[in-house]
This record gives structure tokens, sequence and C-alpha cells, in this order.
């Protein structure tokens, strides 16, 4: 039985949905205003895991993670940019899928936009209004806190202590301080649609009680998930909004991931330490960063280093030349792949495994019982006698590790960091870099590359590094050459 944290309940509770065998989760996702940054990377990943460790219990999951394209961030971003609004919203949506795909993160099952939804939140404001939750003042609508008593439930505040979280503006025209924005009139210049209010746009929050419930095809969601720091207030209004609707439980399990901090300070531009996943991924593979995120508990903070990333490198070749091991023992991944079953002493390590991810998500743990399989396997492959059992615990690695989002990929590989290549064995036969590339081509594609980035083609340098990357060469940029 799985167990999950309950942010609502403050414990961990078995994960029952309401349809047995069927997982129905919402996850907020991205505003696209600018370049997705580590801690997304984070966030989007995390539940992927918990996504995929589901479906390998044998759970059924519909994963909706939106993508809000509409919010005064974007505004922002357009007026600093002499821009259109479509165009930032086109610009980073663009650049969102772009950074799932370098991640290898797959693609929610539904990933509606904010702005193709709009009707229906329309009708959802007009039902509050008609409930009396909501009013109507100049074109704007707020949400009545007050009238909500469950309202505070999930972050375990006060009204009291809400209002001093609360900015009270002196041009405002709410009815009380702590009532929320459900549909904002357009200001000149702002994007607006037509609404029985006039013209304006909704608010963040009422964007993903209405598309969640819409697209999951029901009232009461079994997981909505997202970061610790969205639980008030946007968690809160989400909850106020849909149960006010439906007079139903918004959603069963409410899990949330910790914050994530650069060298021990939160993450900042004008610090200094704000890292885009693109600039990660010029330095450390996506694989090399998951196991970094993979290391902490979901629900704990972590904090972002390079030497973090430097140790999982280390970590993450540890379980490359066990496969490449394994590799030289039989010829071919893909015949370990192929042998059937799990002899009883490798058991005992997927039993762990489930153990341990059984307990709300633990994948620190997980991890762990997956570098106690490389270790077991080195020594099994010490002994010819024995050999058998070590290719299936390789190929236990890897079915786990797939489990957990990630791929150890052969260390015979090339590795190209900077302007130089590193190849510590030749390509596995067979493969497309052994058929194309010798080492030889590979430096002098290399070179090529370095002399088009110093010339600043980067047009001419990213075409070089997409057609090694074809071919089974990986190329880190970092600022000093290996």
């Amino acid at each position: 039985m799985i167990s999950i944290y309950n942010s609502l309940s403050r414990k961990k509770e078995d994960l029952v949905p309401h349809v047995p065998g069927k997982v129905k989760m919402y996850t907020c996702g991205v505003t696209v205003y600018d370049d997705c940054h580590v801690g997304h990377a984070r966030s989007l990943y995390i539940f992927d895991v918990i996504k995929k460790y589901l479906q390998y219990r044998g759970f059924r999951v519909t994963l909706v993670r939106n993508i809000t394209d509409v919010d005064d961030k974007i505004i922002n971003r357009a007026r600093q940019d002499g821009v259109a609004f479509d165009d930032i919203r086109a610009r980073y949506i663009k650049s969102y899928e772009r950074d799932l795909a370098a991640l290898g993160i797959a693609r929610a099952d539904v990933e509606p936009l904010a702005t193709e939804n709009i009707p229906g939140m329309i009708a959802h404001i007009g039902k509050l209004i008609a409930k009396g939750t909501a009013y109507v003042i100049d074109g704007d609508v707020y949400f009545s806190v007050r009238l909500f008593k469950d309202y505070g439930k999930l972050s375990g505040q006060t009204l009291d202590e809400m209002m001093t979280a609360v900015r009270i503006e002196k041009d405002e025209k709410k009815k009380d301080p702590l009532d929320f924005a459900l549909w904002k009139k357009s200001k000149e210049g702002e994007p607006a649609w037509p609404s029985p209010w006039g013209p304006g746009r909704p608010g963040w929050h009422i964007e993903c009680s209405t598309m969640s419930m819409y697209y999951l095809k029901t009232e009461s969601l079994d997981i909505h998930a997202g970061g610790l720091d969205l639980i008030f207030p946007h968690h809160e209004n989400e909850i106020a909004q849909a149960e006010a609707l439906t007079g139903k439980p918004f959603a069963k399990y409410w899990i949330h991931h910790g914050l994530l901090t650069i060298d021990g300070r939160k993450m900042s531009k004008s610090l200094g330490n704000f890292y885009t996943i693109q600039d990660v991924l010029k330095q450390f593979s996506p694989d090399i960063l998951k196991l970094f995120f993979l290391s902490a508990h979901y629900r704990s903070p972590i904090d972002f280093t390079f030497d973090g990333l430097k140790n999982s490198r280390r970590a993450l070749d540890k379980m490359a030349e066990f496969v490449d091991r394994a590799h030289a023992a039989r010829r071919g991944i893909a015949k370990i792949k192929s042998l059937v079953g799990y002899p009883v002493e490798l058991q005992e390590f997927r039993r762990r495994f489930e153990e341990a991810m059984d307990d709300d998500f633990n994948t620190a743990q997980g991890l762990a019982v997956l570098f106690d399989i490389v270790t077991v396997g080195n020594k099994l492959l010490s002994s010819v006698r024995s050999r058998g059992v070590a290719l299936q615990a390789c190929r236990l690695l890897l079915e786990l590790a797939e489990v957990l989002g990630f791929k150890i990929e052969s260390a015979s590989r090339a590795q190209v960091i900077g302007s130089s290549v590193r190849l510590k064995t030749a390509p596995p036969a067979g493969s497309a870099a052994a058929e194309t590339l010798l080492p030889a081509d590979v430096k002098k594609l290399v070179q090529e590359r370095q002399e088009a980035r110093q010339k600043k083609d980067f047009k001419r340098a990213d075409e070089i590094r997409d057609y090694l990357k074809a071919h089974g060469v990986s190329i880190e940029d970092t600022k000093k050459a290996a």
C-alpha cells in the first residue's frame, strides 16, 4: 500500500483513489513570462517520477498540468520588452516545451492553456456570483473569503494571521482585504476577453480550479500537487472557489514539494544566482540533474550547488561503469534485458525499492537501493560462476532507473567537455557512433564547434552539437575544458 503525506490532514495516509485503480492528478504548471529555472525543473521532474511510480504499481494515472498564459507577470514582461502580449506567450511556451524535451520529462496527459479555457472560467465565476459567494464591483469580481467557513484549512492559518500577509492598496475596491480577484477588469492596452461584467481577464486562482475539474472530469480530484510556496494563497483559494461551487471536497490528497535554494540562499536574479534549466544543461546532463534531485526527499528543501551536481555525476558514472562491465560480460545490453525473471537474491532489492517508494515516494532511499545493486553486481561479476546473476542485477538496475525517470548510459560513450574529448573505450559495436564516427572524426567536429563558438556562430555550433548527439556523443560545455 502506498502512503502519501497529505498536506491537508498533515499526516501520512494510504492512497485510496475515488475509483479503484485510477488516479486523477493535477499539478500547477509554469507561468510563461520567462525561461524555466532549476526550481521548475525539480517540480516538473518529481511529479513525473510520482506518476511513473504509480503506473509501475499498477495504477492508471491521468495527469493534468496547466500552463498559465495570461497573468500580470506576462503583461509586465511584454511592456518591459516592448512587444505584444501574444509574442511573450508564444516565446516562453516554446521555451518551456524545449526544456521539457531537453530534460527528457514526459508531457502531461493534458496541458491546457488558460487562454483556451476562459469561457469555462466565466461560467464558474457566474455560478459563484449566483450563490452569493462572489460579488461584482466596477467590472471586477471578487470572492468573499469570510463566507467560506473552511478558508484556511490547508495552510492552517486563521483569518487574523492571514491579514498580516495582505497588502491593502489605497484604491482597494473589494469589501474585505482578504477577498481575492476572480475576474480583473482590463486596463487600456491589456489583453481582454468579453464577459457579463465587462472586458477583462481571469484571476490566477480560478484558472486552476476550473481547468483541473474540467479536464479530469471530476469535482473531486484524487491528488493535487504543487510547490510548498503555493499553499497560501493559491491552493487555499483554489479550494474555496471549487468547494463553494460544488459543495464537495476539491482534492482528497494534497502533496507539496520543498523549495530549492542556491548555495544556501533564495534564488534571485539580483543576487546573480539565478540558473535557468538551459544554463545547467550546458554543463551537466539531464540525468545528472535528475540524480541530484532524487538524492533528497521531495518534501524536503534542497540546496542547489555545482559541487552537488559533480557528486551526482560521479554517482552516475559508477552506475554506468557497472553497466559497461556487464556489457563486456555478455554481448550487448539487449541480451541482458532479454533474460527472464529475477533470482531470489535479487528480489530483495526490488522489495526494498518498493518499500522506500511506497513510503511517500522516498526517492533518496530508493536511490540507495540502486547503488546497493551496483555494489553487489560488481562483486558478482568478479566470479565467472555468478556472472549470470550479475547480468540479472544489471537488468534490474536499468528497470528501476527507468521507473525513476533517468537513464544509465554506457560509460564507454564519448563525453565531450569544453573543447576536449574523453573516450574511455571505443563506442559499442553496432551503435550509430561506431558505424559512422571514429574518434578522430569526433575530435575534428568538436574543434570545429569550438571555433564556431569563439566566432559567435552559435547556429553552426548547435548544428554540430545536435549531429554529435544523434550519433551517441554527448557534449557538455563548461567554462574550462576538462
